[in-house]
């Protein structure tokens, strides 16, 4: 036991339960799969191949254990908490020592706090690993509403709204200094957490830029934005999935609602798409891993998550807009978008730190947990004193 065990006062004991009926339900489906008879090409180019695909749905049916999963996964103490009326899935791990310095690992679409499975330990019990006691974290894992096991809002909720609830849980769970780490989705909330600067928020560390930031009218880009901005202008069909789920969310939820792999066949594609979009072969990940993240949101639906993209058009920070929490910036060259100029951040952040990674995409945590770990534990490490 911790000073920090505090944290595990405040709402309701969760476990991940499954009920047999919905893994029976899964299992005929799954059984009944149709899959295409033929495919566009045979590289990920057109989506999963559909070798890959025969391949991820035999694993599923004939190996994968969703109760050997809940098992792993149910090894983090884990509440449901109330926040401003909604119910919210947290995951909670106090780090040892003395003074574990409270952290904020926010996902976004399409992963879980599968995502920070792996690192978990490590952030929260260093000294377990060959690390030092002094650089543990207590780790906090909120699931966004409709997300995980965090029940769905009645109606689409913005990422400002969310880092309001994020604001109140901190509050609600006494946490008088934090760190937040983001990426996704989790990086615009972590932009919006810092924007409204609540009691305790040392820094935040993010993937992304939290939303565009666009040129300054009254300066003309330099080389480095010129060619940045050319970049992320040119046409991706990496980008296509965002168009779809802002206008179309519905039309998306009643397939992915009915057909598990098709849902599978969404989400694993980009985990290979935003990861290793040139290299032969599927998603650098254990299908384990892949699937146990896909039963997040086969069990409690995919609808709500979808509804985020309606307030893409909403992310761009506003022209002056001055940040001033510190902010980090942990980039790699695979991601779903070009890493962002320095020069650009810092027109809206009070950039404390910003690195890019030549390997690693979008799941830093997942990827390359080692080079995460350091970069984490290394950024924080000034704002740990009082």
């Amino acid at each position: 036991m911790t000073d920090d065990n505090y944290l595990l006062g405040v709402g309701r004991p969760f476990r991940i339960e499954a009920s047999d009926e919905l893994l029976i339900d899964l299992a005929e489906r799954l059984a009944r799969t149709r899959l295409p008879k033929v495919e566009a090409g045979d590289d990920w180019t057109s989506g999963m191949p559909l070798a890959f695909a025969r391949q991820l749905l035999a694993y599923w049916r004939e190996r994968f254990d969703w109760r050997v999963q809940e098992r792993r996964l149910n090894r983090h103490s884990q509440r449901m908490i109330e926040v401003a009326g909604h119910d919210i899935h947290v995951v909670i791990e106090p780090g040892s020592g003395p003074n574990p310095f409270p952290l904020l690992l926010l996902n976004g679409w399409p992963s879980s706090f599968v995502e920070f499975d792996g690192i978990i330990e490590r952030l929260a019990h260093p000294e377990r690993f060959g690390g030092r006691v002094d650089d543990a974290f207590s780790v906090i894992i909120p699931a966004m509403p409709g997300y995980g096991f965090s029940p769905p809002p009645p109606s689409p909720m913005a990422p400002h709204r969310i880092a309001s609830l994020w604001s109140e849980l901190v509050a609600k769970l006494g946490i008088k200094r934090f760190g937040v780490f983001g990426t996704d989705w989790g990086t615009l909330v972590a932009r919006h957490l810092a924007e409204l600067a609540p009691p305790g928020l040392e820094a935040i560390l993010i993937s992304t830029a939290g939303g565009f930031i666009p040129p300054d009218p009254a300066c003309p880009p330099n080389e480095e934005e010129a060619q940045w901005l050319a970049r992320i202008s040119l046409p991706s069909p990496e980008r296509a999935y965002q168009v779809i789920q802002a206008s179309k969310p519905n039309a998306m939820s009643y397939a992915q609602t009915d057909s598990p792999f098709g849902l599978a066949s969404w989400i694993v594609e980009k985990f290979r798409a935003w990861t290793t979009p040139a290299a032969d072969g599927g998603p650098p990940f254990a299908l384990d891993d892949l699937l146990a993240n896909v039963m997040f949101y086969w069990l409690n639906g995919p609808a709500a998550p979808m509804w985020l993209y309606g307030y893409l058009s909403q992310s761009t920070i506003a022209p002056g807009r001055r940040i001033t929490v510190p902010a980090g910036f942990l980039l790699c060259s695979d991601d779903l978008m070009p890493p962002v100029p320095r020069c650009v951040l810092e027109r809206a952040y009070d950039v404390r730190y910003y690195a890019v990674h030549d390997t690693g995409g979008h799941f830093p945590a997942q990827e390359r947990p080692d080079m995460f770990l350091a970069e984490l534990t290394a950024f924080f490490q000034s704002f740990r004193s009082d």
